[in-house]
């Protein structure tokens, strides 16, 4: 995916639309996270249900169907997804709802940017059981918040897409990963992507972390994915 924590897909429900689109710009070149937007409640709703996000940024006032409505939709289906309100109701009832009804976080408008990102990413950590910023497998250590991954006590250079994809792995370290996961959650809806993208990044991740080693660090399971770390039993 500076990041966060995780090279993360995001959802950010908001009718307005230069607010959406500054904190878009700052997920994608500071964070590196895929990001959607959707500007109308019914439509937010539809993509919340139909698409795999780790987290989503909800506005209350929104045409159509309200942020409200919308939160206990997904929790009534069962969609544990980070749910982050982003409103200008700044009334104690607003509030209280708002979290009572199932959102993870509230914050009011006007908002900080950088205490925004922040709550993003505590969110989404919490959401993969990792408190620590800095992840370690193995003989490599990845620092979220620096979005700096050092192998051997030497700092790797990675490209934005290479940390994207490590982070993501890092974050379910010991699972099999599917190219169509990873592919999902790498890049935002519509973007045009091709799945032997994944091959060329897996290879040239193994190429900077000591692929040829007696260690391997990233596993191939043919017809299933990849694995970071040890391979589950």
């Amino acid at each position: 995916m500076t990041t966060s924590y995780i090279d993360m897909r995001v959802l950010i429900i908001e009718d307005e639309i230069k607010i959406a689109r500054n904190i878009t710009r700052v997920l994608d070149e500071e964070y590196s996270w895929a990001v959607d937007i959707s500007t109308d409640g019914e439509d937010g709703r539809h993509m919340a249900m139909t698409n795999p996000y780790d987290l989503i940024i909800l506005d209350l006032g929104l045409p159509k169907i309200d942020g409200i409505e919308i939160l206990k939709n997904l929790r009534k289906k069962g969609i544990i997804t980070p749910v982050l309100i982003l409103t200008a109701r700044d009334d104690t009832r607003d509030i209280v709802q708002g979290l009572e009804s199932g959102s993870d976080d509230y914050i009011v408008k006007p908002f900080d940017m950088k205490v925004l990102m922040a709550r993003c990413k505590a969110l989404v950590r919490r959401s993969y059981g990792r408190v620590d910023p800095v992840v370690k497998i193995g003989d490599i250590s990845i620092n979220t918040a620096k979005h700096q991954v050092i192998f051997r006590k030497k700092q790797v250079r990675l490209s934005a897409m290479e940390y994207r994809l490590l982070e993501y792995l890092a974050m379910r370290t010991g699972e099999v990963v599917s190219k169509a996961d990873i592919v999902e959650h790498l890049y935002s809806f519509g973007s045009e992507n091709f799945s032997n993208v994944v091959e060329v990044y897996i290879c040239s991740l193994r190429k900077k972390l000591g692929s040829g080693s007696n260690r391997e660090v990233i596993h191939t399971l043919r017809n299933q994915g990849y694995v970071l770390g040890e391979l589950p039993a």
